[in-house]
Protein backbone atom coordinates (compact mmCIF):
# COMPACT_ATOMS: atom_id res chain seq x y z
CA UNK A 1 0.00 0.00 0.00
CA UNK A 2 1.77 3.31 -0.84
CA UNK A 3 1.97 5.53 1.79
CA UNK A 4 -0.55 8.11 2.49
CA UNK A 5 0.63 11.95 3.31
CA UNK A 6 -1.40 13.88 5.58
CA UNK A 7 -4.14 10.98 6.06
CA UNK A 8 -7.83 11.81 6.59
CA UNK A 9 -9.32 10.41 9.48
CA UNK A 10 -13.33 9.63 10.33
CA UNK A 11 -14.08 8.77 13.63
CA UNK A 12 -17.73 7.18 13.25
CA UNK A 13 -20.13 6.75 16.31
CA UNK A 14 -23.42 5.26 16.31
CA UNK A 15 -25.39 6.20 18.66
CA UNK A 16 -29.10 5.79 20.56
CA UNK A 17 -29.80 7.55 23.75
CA UNK A 18 -26.00 7.72 25.40
CA UNK A 19 -26.74 11.15 26.85
CA UNK A 20 -24.39 9.71 30.04
CA UNK A 21 -21.55 9.14 28.29
CA UNK A 22 -21.61 10.61 24.39
CA UNK A 23 -19.78 13.56 25.91
CA UNK A 24 -16.86 11.64 27.21
CA UNK A 25 -16.30 9.26 24.33
CA UNK A 26 -16.22 12.25 21.84
CA UNK A 27 -13.79 14.60 24.20
CA UNK A 28 -11.74 11.08 24.62
CA UNK A 29 -11.37 10.60 20.74
CA UNK A 30 -10.25 14.27 19.55
CA UNK A 31 -7.76 13.82 22.12
CA UNK A 32 -6.42 10.80 20.98
CA UNK A 33 -6.68 11.93 17.06
CA UNK A 34 -6.36 15.39 16.78
CA UNK A 35 -6.81 15.62 13.42
CA UNK A 36 -9.69 13.48 12.78
CA UNK A 37 -13.20 14.32 12.72
CA UNK A 38 -15.83 12.78 15.33
CA UNK A 39 -19.13 12.00 13.35
CA UNK A 40 -21.73 10.76 15.86
CA UNK A 41 -24.80 9.50 13.79
CA UNK A 42 -28.03 9.94 16.24
CA UNK A 43 -30.50 6.94 15.57
CA UNK A 44 -33.51 8.51 16.57
CA UNK A 45 -32.73 8.95 20.25
CA UNK A 46 -35.22 10.53 22.51
CA UNK A 47 -32.49 11.87 24.75
CA UNK A 48 -29.46 14.86 24.42
CA UNK A 49 -27.09 12.48 22.66
CA UNK A 50 -27.16 14.72 19.94
CA UNK A 51 -26.89 18.11 21.35
CA UNK A 52 -23.98 16.84 23.87
CA UNK A 53 -22.17 15.66 21.13
CA UNK A 54 -22.60 18.93 18.98
CA UNK A 55 -21.20 20.71 22.14
CA UNK A 56 -18.34 18.52 22.36
CA UNK A 57 -17.12 19.35 18.60
CA UNK A 58 -18.51 16.07 16.93
CA UNK A 59 -20.34 16.10 13.59
CA UNK A 60 -23.95 15.15 14.17
CA UNK A 61 -26.16 13.39 11.63
CA UNK A 62 -29.22 11.80 12.12
CA UNK A 63 -30.21 8.10 10.94
CA UNK A 64 -33.94 7.69 10.70
CA UNK A 65 -33.67 3.92 9.64
CA UNK A 66 -33.34 2.03 13.38
CA UNK A 67 -30.92 -0.12 13.98
CA UNK A 68 -26.90 -0.44 14.11
CA UNK A 69 -26.40 -2.12 10.89
CA UNK A 70 -28.60 1.28 9.51
CA UNK A 71 -26.33 3.25 11.05
CA UNK A 72 -23.19 1.87 9.74
CA UNK A 73 -24.58 2.01 5.84
CA UNK A 74 -25.41 5.50 6.34
CA UNK A 75 -21.97 6.34 7.44
CA UNK A 76 -19.89 4.19 5.21
CA UNK A 77 -21.63 5.65 2.08
CA UNK A 78 -21.98 9.18 3.55
CA UNK A 79 -18.17 9.87 4.90
CA UNK A 80 -14.95 9.97 2.68
CA UNK A 81 -11.73 9.66 4.64
CA UNK A 82 -8.17 7.46 4.06
CA UNK A 83 -9.04 5.93 7.50
CA UNK A 84 -11.98 5.04 9.47
CA UNK A 85 -12.35 4.45 12.94
CA UNK A 86 -15.31 2.69 14.40
CA UNK A 87 -16.42 2.97 18.13
CA UNK A 88 -19.60 2.94 19.89
CA UNK A 89 -20.92 5.89 22.29
CA UNK A 90 -21.45 3.88 25.43
CA UNK A 91 -17.60 4.40 26.62
CA UNK A 92 -16.70 0.67 26.70
CA UNK A 93 -13.98 1.10 24.20
CA UNK A 94 -10.73 3.02 25.31
CA UNK A 95 -10.02 5.63 22.36
CA UNK A 96 -5.84 5.49 23.58
CA UNK A 97 -6.20 2.35 21.35
CA UNK A 98 -6.88 4.27 17.94
CA UNK A 99 -4.09 5.66 17.37
CA UNK A 100 -2.28 2.14 16.98
CA UNK A 101 -4.87 0.95 14.90
CA UNK A 102 -5.02 4.13 12.63
CA UNK A 103 -1.48 2.95 12.42
CA UNK A 104 -1.77 -0.21 11.23
CA UNK A 105 -4.37 0.70 8.61
CA UNK A 106 -2.19 2.73 6.69
CA UNK A 107 0.54 -0.20 6.94
CA UNK A 108 -1.68 -1.77 4.53
CA UNK A 109 -3.76 -3.99 6.78
CA UNK A 110 -8.07 -3.64 5.42
CA UNK A 111 -9.44 -3.68 8.22
CA UNK A 112 -7.98 -3.53 12.14
CA UNK A 113 -10.12 -5.20 15.01
CA UNK A 114 -10.28 -3.83 18.74
CA UNK A 115 -9.99 -7.31 20.05
CA UNK A 116 -11.89 -7.22 23.59
CA UNK A 117 -11.62 -10.85 24.70
CA UNK A 118 -7.97 -11.36 24.66
CA UNK A 119 -8.20 -8.78 27.65
CA UNK A 120 -11.05 -8.03 29.62
CA UNK A 121 -13.88 -8.45 28.63
CA UNK A 122 -15.34 -11.88 30.50
CA UNK A 123 -14.20 -9.98 33.87
CA UNK A 124 -16.01 -6.93 32.92
CA UNK A 125 -18.64 -8.56 31.05
CA UNK A 126 -21.43 -9.13 33.68
CA UNK A 127 -23.35 -10.62 31.32
CA UNK A 128 -22.83 -14.44 31.16
CA UNK A 129 -24.97 -15.11 28.10
CA UNK A 130 -23.24 -12.85 26.11
CA UNK A 131 -20.23 -14.52 26.72
CA UNK A 132 -21.28 -17.75 25.89
CA UNK A 133 -22.47 -16.42 22.64
CA UNK A 134 -19.31 -14.92 21.84
CA UNK A 135 -17.23 -18.01 22.13
CA UNK A 136 -20.53 -20.00 20.04
CA UNK A 137 -20.18 -17.36 17.35
CA UNK A 138 -16.15 -17.64 17.26
CA UNK A 139 -16.16 -21.54 17.18
CA UNK A 140 -18.80 -21.19 14.47
CA UNK A 141 -17.20 -19.10 12.16
CA UNK A 142 -13.32 -20.10 12.55
CA UNK A 143 -14.03 -23.17 12.07
CA UNK A 144 -15.98 -22.83 8.80
CA UNK A 145 -13.70 -20.62 7.46
CA UNK A 146 -10.52 -22.57 8.92
CA UNK A 147 -9.34 -18.96 10.70
CA UNK A 148 -8.42 -17.69 13.93
CA UNK A 149 -10.06 -14.52 14.74
CA UNK A 150 -10.78 -14.27 18.33
CA UNK A 151 -13.15 -11.57 18.74
CA UNK A 152 -15.81 -11.89 15.73
CA UNK A 153 -18.40 -9.35 17.55
CA UNK A 154 -16.71 -6.57 18.78
CA UNK A 155 -17.95 -3.13 17.43
CA UNK A 156 -14.17 -1.42 17.35
CA UNK A 157 -12.60 -1.41 14.46
CA UNK A 158 -10.66 0.40 11.68
CA UNK A 159 -10.99 0.16 8.24
CA UNK A 160 -9.42 1.74 4.88
CA UNK A 161 -10.92 3.36 2.17
CA UNK A 162 -11.88 0.65 -0.12
CA UNK A 163 -12.79 -1.79 2.69
CA UNK A 164 -15.81 1.03 3.21
CA UNK A 165 -16.63 1.21 -0.05
CA UNK A 166 -16.93 -1.98 -1.48
CA UNK A 167 -18.48 -3.76 1.87
CA UNK A 168 -22.26 -4.13 1.56
CA UNK A 169 -23.93 -3.99 4.36
CA UNK A 170 -27.11 -6.02 4.22
CA UNK A 171 -27.93 -6.65 8.66
CA UNK A 172 -30.06 -4.12 9.98
CA UNK A 173 -29.06 -4.31 13.97
CA UNK A 174 -26.21 -5.46 16.26
CA UNK A 175 -25.66 -8.92 13.56
CA UNK A 176 -23.42 -6.21 11.36
CA UNK A 177 -20.23 -6.63 13.29
CA UNK A 178 -20.63 -10.61 12.94
CA UNK A 179 -21.40 -9.88 8.95
CA UNK A 180 -17.99 -7.92 8.95
CA UNK A 181 -16.02 -10.63 9.57
CA UNK A 182 -17.42 -13.30 7.65
CA UNK A 183 -17.35 -10.87 4.45
CA UNK A 184 -13.94 -10.21 5.47
CA UNK A 185 -13.08 -14.09 5.77
CA UNK A 186 -14.91 -15.02 2.75
CA UNK A 187 -12.69 -12.59 0.62
CA UNK A 188 -9.24 -13.13 2.27
CA UNK A 189 -9.00 -9.32 3.43
CA UNK A 190 -6.08 -8.20 5.07
CA UNK A 191 -7.30 -8.45 9.10
CA UNK A 192 -5.05 -7.57 12.10
CA UNK A 193 -6.68 -7.95 15.53
CA UNK A 194 -5.26 -5.81 18.06
CA UNK A 195 -5.64 -6.53 22.25
CA UNK A 196 -7.70 -3.76 23.95
CA UNK A 197 -8.97 -3.19 27.26
CA UNK A 198 -12.78 -3.27 27.14
CA UNK A 199 -14.77 -1.93 30.08
CA UNK A 200 -18.74 -2.17 31.35
CA UNK A 201 -21.02 0.65 30.70
CA UNK A 202 -20.68 3.20 33.07
CA UNK A 203 -23.59 3.42 35.88
CA UNK A 204 -26.79 4.85 34.62
CA UNK A 205 -25.98 3.98 30.95
CA UNK A 206 -27.87 1.38 29.53
CA UNK A 207 -27.32 -1.53 27.05
CA UNK A 208 -29.89 -1.79 23.92
CA UNK A 209 -28.42 -5.56 23.45
CA UNK A 210 -31.42 -7.78 23.37
CA UNK A 211 -29.61 -10.94 24.90
CA UNK A 212 -31.75 -13.76 23.14
CA UNK A 213 -33.42 -11.69 20.82
CA UNK A 214 -30.08 -10.25 18.98
CA UNK A 215 -28.41 -13.97 19.62
CA UNK A 216 -30.95 -15.37 17.48
CA UNK A 217 -30.31 -12.55 14.58
CA UNK A 218 -26.62 -13.24 15.09
CA UNK A 219 -27.05 -16.92 14.28
CA UNK A 220 -29.38 -16.30 11.71
CA UNK A 221 -27.27 -13.82 9.84
CA UNK A 222 -24.10 -16.72 10.23
CA UNK A 223 -26.67 -19.27 9.12
CA UNK A 224 -27.46 -17.37 6.27
CA UNK A 225 -23.66 -15.97 4.90
CA UNK A 226 -22.86 -19.63 5.26
CA UNK A 227 -25.65 -20.69 2.63
CA UNK A 228 -24.44 -17.89 0.66
CA UNK A 229 -20.91 -17.71 0.59
CA UNK A 230 -19.95 -21.69 1.34
CA UNK A 231 -23.22 -22.67 -0.59
CA UNK A 232 -20.65 -26.28 -1.63
CA UNK A 233 -20.59 -27.31 1.73
CA UNK A 234 -23.95 -26.26 3.08
CA UNK A 235 -26.05 -27.51 0.24
CA UNK A 236 -23.62 -30.57 -0.43
CA UNK A 237 -23.83 -31.81 2.90
CA UNK A 238 -27.59 -31.82 3.08
CA UNK A 239 -27.39 -33.43 -0.11
CA UNK A 240 -25.48 -36.49 1.05
CA UNK A 241 -27.06 -37.01 4.25
CA UNK A 242 -30.67 -37.11 2.19
CA UNK A 243 -28.76 -39.51 -0.55
CA UNK A 244 -27.32 -42.08 2.17
CA UNK A 245 -30.87 -42.01 3.78
CA UNK A 246 -32.22 -43.09 0.57
CA UNK A 247 -29.69 -45.58 -0.37
CA UNK A 248 -29.93 -47.23 2.73
CA UNK A 249 -33.62 -47.98 2.40
CA UNK A 250 -33.28 -48.51 -1.26
CA UNK A 251 -30.88 -50.98 -0.30
CA UNK A 252 -33.26 -52.72 2.43
CA UNK A 253 -36.34 -53.08 -0.14
CA UNK A 254 -33.57 -54.93 -2.80
CA UNK A 255 -32.34 -57.45 -0.06
CA UNK A 256 -36.36 -58.06 0.62
CA UNK A 257 -36.32 -58.63 -3.32
CA UNK A 258 -33.14 -60.83 -3.65
CA UNK A 259 -34.65 -63.15 -1.28
CA UNK A 260 -38.14 -63.12 -2.30
CA UNK A 261 -37.89 -61.90 -5.81
CA UNK A 262 -41.08 -59.60 -4.71
CA UNK A 263 -41.09 -55.73 -4.25
CA UNK A 264 -42.84 -55.90 -0.37
CA UNK A 265 -42.47 -52.18 0.13
CA UNK A 266 -43.39 -49.62 -2.58
CA UNK A 267 -43.85 -47.00 -0.94
CA UNK A 268 -40.54 -47.04 1.06
CA UNK A 269 -38.78 -47.73 -2.23
CA UNK A 270 -40.35 -44.88 -3.89
CA UNK A 271 -39.97 -42.58 -0.94
CA UNK A 272 -35.76 -43.65 -1.16
CA UNK A 273 -35.57 -43.06 -4.72
CA UNK A 274 -36.88 -39.52 -3.91
CA UNK A 275 -34.46 -38.96 -1.60
CA UNK A 276 -31.17 -39.84 -3.37
CA UNK A 277 -32.96 -37.68 -6.09
CA UNK A 278 -33.35 -34.79 -3.87
CA UNK A 279 -30.06 -35.25 -2.67
CA UNK A 280 -28.01 -35.28 -5.77
CA UNK A 281 -30.35 -32.74 -6.63
CA UNK A 282 -28.76 -30.72 -3.83
CA UNK A 283 -25.53 -31.82 -4.78
CA UNK A 284 -25.44 -30.22 -7.91
CA UNK A 285 -26.95 -26.82 -6.88
CA UNK A 286 -24.15 -26.68 -4.05
CA UNK A 287 -21.67 -26.68 -7.37
CA UNK A 288 -23.73 -24.31 -9.41
CA UNK A 289 -23.80 -22.16 -6.57
CA UNK A 290 -20.57 -22.48 -5.88
CA UNK A 291 -18.73 -21.48 -8.99
CA UNK A 292 -21.22 -18.38 -8.59
CA UNK A 293 -19.75 -17.51 -5.22
CA UNK A 294 -16.20 -17.90 -6.49
CA UNK A 295 -17.35 -15.74 -9.48
CA UNK A 296 -18.75 -13.01 -6.60
CA UNK A 297 -15.22 -13.24 -5.03
CA UNK A 298 -13.76 -12.22 -8.47
CA UNK A 299 -16.01 -9.02 -9.24
CA UNK A 300 -15.22 -8.15 -5.74
CA UNK A 301 -11.26 -8.23 -6.37
CA UNK A 302 -12.00 -6.19 -8.77
CA UNK A 303 -13.95 -3.54 -7.39
CA UNK A 304 -11.38 -3.51 -4.46
CA UNK A 305 -8.61 -2.68 -7.01
CA UNK A 306 -10.94 -0.38 -8.87
CA UNK A 307 -11.45 1.84 -5.77
CA UNK A 308 -7.62 1.81 -4.46
CA UNK A 309 -7.28 3.29 -8.05
CA UNK A 310 -9.54 5.93 -7.61
CA UNK A 311 -8.20 6.74 -4.07
CA UNK A 312 -4.71 6.53 -5.07
CA UNK A 313 -5.35 9.71 -8.18
CA UNK A 314 -7.37 11.53 -5.42
CA UNK A 315 -3.89 11.60 -3.14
Amino acid sequence: MPEITNPTIAVLLPCYNEEITIGKVVRDFRTALPSATVYVYDNNSTDRTAEIAAAEGAVVRKEPRQGKGNVIRAMFEDIDADVYVMADGDDTYPADAAPAMVSKVLEGYDMVIGDRLSSTYFQENKRPFHNFGNRLVRGSINGLFGAHVTDIMTGYRAFNFTFVKTYPVLSRGFEVETEMTIHSLNNNLRLFEMPIQYRDRPEGSVSKLDTVGDGIKVMSTIFRMIREYKPLPFFGSIGLILSVIGLVLTSSVTIDFWHTGVVLRFPTLIGAVMLVIAGLLLIVSGIILDVMAKNDRKLFVIDQNRFAFLQRRHD
